[in-house]
């Protein structure tokens, strides 16, 4: 018959079932083990967390006599190294958790201006990497201050040639809308060392909040880092939309998209056949209106310089080997171009007057060299008869 003031208690231990007088939990012990039949904190995490983790042993697998001394003792130095193995785990994790948080917080854009990183790290020599160091807060802070300047003359002292910049400046703002980019929205995505004929140069990529990508190239001009403003803004002489339509002068300038229309219906035919597009600031894969058709013969100066930048962008490379992303529009590269627009017979027409360059960087090198005309053949030795 079962004692009334006795209770059935398991052990967290050894897992056997007890009588025990209900009271302090201190002076309970399990009856089949001899040891306190409650889990610690630290024991109850490596059981939920290691189930095959070392044991205590049990009663049933002991040769000893239950709630022997030497049974205890045995049991305490096993709790001991089990502790022991579970403070070094804990502080391994708690290591991990630390160098984790504080990468994440050096990744997380924490509203300074962002340290520019290379875009293909493993290629880069030693010598880039310095270069990289040496001008990257620069031009970092130098981009904060332009995009924080309100006015077109407050940004023009951060810019390139500001002398000559400045009227150009003026007059495409006078036509465009001036972006208005907040450099605390903006996080660096991918910078890399650009070599151009000239020098070294600074590419960068952002991406902002509202979901802009914006490029920003820097030179260095009398020994300051500034801007390349021609390229950021993607200057023209005149709006595109405005001039297809008739507005403006004949003739102009203008940075623009290009696409070769038929390439491979077309690649026997004489000329190649091109539709240009106006490039859309912070949405390189948007483009605005398309012009008429262009035919460019291939045989022309033009045509071979736009034919070498097509076969470039189709092999996957960039003009002056730009290791950034290509951020055009598929099948699209990018010209400097000088168009006319034409009146013939009541009918409004236009050709492309000259490629100034595959590229709209502020300098007039094209960034492609055309294919070499093949070698004419010599003629045959003269052979006398017999």
């Amino acid at each position: 018959m079962n004692n009334p003031n006795l209770f059935w208690f398991h052990c967290g231990r050894c897992g056997s079932l007890f009588q025990s007088p209900a009271g302090d939990l201190a002076d309970r012990l399990c009856s089949t083990c001899g040891a306190d039949p409650s889990l610690g904190l630290v024991e109850s995490l490596v059981a939920a967390v290691a189930p095959g983790a070392e044991t205590l042993p049990s009663a049933d697998t002991q040769s000893d006599r239950p709630g022997s001394r030497r049974n205890r003792s045995g049991t305490q130095r096993k709790r001991r190294h089990l502790m022991l193995k579970l403070a070094a785990g804990w502080a391994v994790v708690l290591a991990v958790i630390v160098f984790g948080a504080r990468w994440l917080w050096n990744e997380e854009d924490t509203g300074q201006t962002p340290t520019v990183t290379t875009a293909k790290t493993a290629s880069v020599s030693n010598e880039d990497v310095d270069f990289l160091n040496r001008v990257s807060p620069k031009c970092a802070g130098i981009f904060s201050e332009f995009l924080a300047a309100g006015t077109p003359e407050s940004r023009n002292q951060f810019v390139l040639t500001p002398i000559l910049t400045s009227s150009r400046m003026a007059r495409f703002y006078g036509l465009n809308p001036m972006a208005r980019v907040d450099p605390q929205s903006l996080k660096l995505a991918a910078s890399a060392v650009l070599k151009l004929p000239a020098g070294k140069a600074l590419e960068t990529q952002w991406n902002g909040t509202d979901g802009r990508k914006i490029e920003a190239v820097f030179r260095e001009e009398n020994g300051e880092w500034r801007l390349d403003w021609d390229h950021f803004a993607r200057y023209s002489d005149y709006p595109w939309a405005l001039f297809l339509a008739g507005s403006g002068a004949a003739e102009g300038e203008f940075r623009l998209l290009m696409r070769e229309r038929l390439a491979d219906e077309r690649k026997t035919s004489d000329s190649l056949s091109l539709v240009l597009y106006a490039p859309r600031f912070g949405q390189p894969g948007e483009v605005g209106m398309q012009s008429p058709e262009f035919l460019v013969a291939r045989t022309s100066s033009d045509g071979k310089l736009l034919d070498a930048a097509f076969k470039l962008a189709r092999s996957g490379g960039q003009v002056f080997g730009s290791t950034l992303a290509n951020l055009n529009p598929e099948g699209m590269i990018r010209v400097r171009v000088n168009v006319r627009r034409l009146e013939v017979n009541m009918e409004r027409k236009f050709e492309i007057a000259k490629v100034i360059a595959c590229h709209w960087y502020a300098l007039d090198e094209p960034g492609v060299v055309p294919a070499a005309e093949p070698a004419a053949a010599d003629p045959p030795a003269a052979t006398s008869g017999p």
